[in-house]
């Protein structure tokens, strides 16, 4: 299966987040609104956004019940896929899939949002773990939250390109891999994220969906860009 596209709309306006939904709306499966956007332009980007399919990537961490009532909201304005951090634990992510479940609205043709578990974030390499007291491997990390999730009824998780394959066979691919990270090899450099890959690479490693921001969106024609990283998708 080809991944879907999900560009990340890391921008600081509201115009310039409708001017690239209107330039890549039909060349890009989802629009990822994280926090620099949501904080500039607040919950209204979702609605701005309602006739496209939208990754509201917020990254909840917090206790049980108030993970669930963010969700809840999330799943009343129609976003596609939500995520939270693996790192609050079993009862949080029970939380947050129940939530999920209960609270989408009963639209007909609008299905419920997919709940995702952020494993351990892409700029953050084994020192960098150690550092903040985590004796384990990235890739081991990674795994193990990945077996929590899916333990916990999450829909799938996110994870670098460097651990999707490991990912997909602990968990027998009962979970989807959703891939930040993804750099084309005609792109700028890396910039603060070390784990990476190219679009090519995360396919065949089996990723359900991968995420580019900057080779798109800085790039002097995003709309070639993605249809570029598109094509790389498919051929891979």
């Amino acid at each position: 299966m080809t991944p879907e596209l999900i560009v990340a709309v890391d921008v600081d306006t509201l115009d310039k987040a409708l001017r690239l939904r209107d330039e890549l709306s039909d060349v890009v499966d989802l629009f990822k609104v994280g926090k620099e956007l949501f904080t500039a332009v607040g919950p209204r980007i979702l609605e701005e956004l309602t006739a496209s399919r939208v990754f509201l990537d917020l990254k909840f961490h917090d206790i049980p019940n108030t993970v669930a009532g963010a969700v809840a909201v999330a799943a009343r304005a129609g976003v596609s896929i939500v995520d939270v951090h693996a790192a609050g634990g079993r009862a949080m992510m029970e939380a947050a899939s129940a939530a999920a479940r209960k609270s989408a609205p009963n639209i007909a043709g609008m299905a419920r949002p997919r709940v995702f578990g952020v494993t351990v974030l892409t700029h953050l390499a084994d020192d960098d773990l150690r550092e903040v007291g985590i004796g384990s491997s990235s890739e081991e990390q990674v795994v193990r939250l990945a077996r929590l999730a899916a333990e916990s009824g999450l829909d799938g998780v996110v994870a670098s390109p460097l651990e999707t394959r490991a990912v997909r066979e602990a968990t027998e691919g009962h979970l989807d891999v959703l891939v930040p990270g993804v750099r084309p090899a005609w792109a700028a450099a890396s910039h603060d994220q070390k784990r990476v890959a190219t679009p090519a690479e995360v396919a065949r490693d089996g990723a359900r969906y991968i995420v580019v921001g900057r080779a798109i969106t800085r790039d002097e024609d995003p709309r070639e860009a993605a249809k570029k990283i598109r094509d790389e998708l498919e051929s891979a």
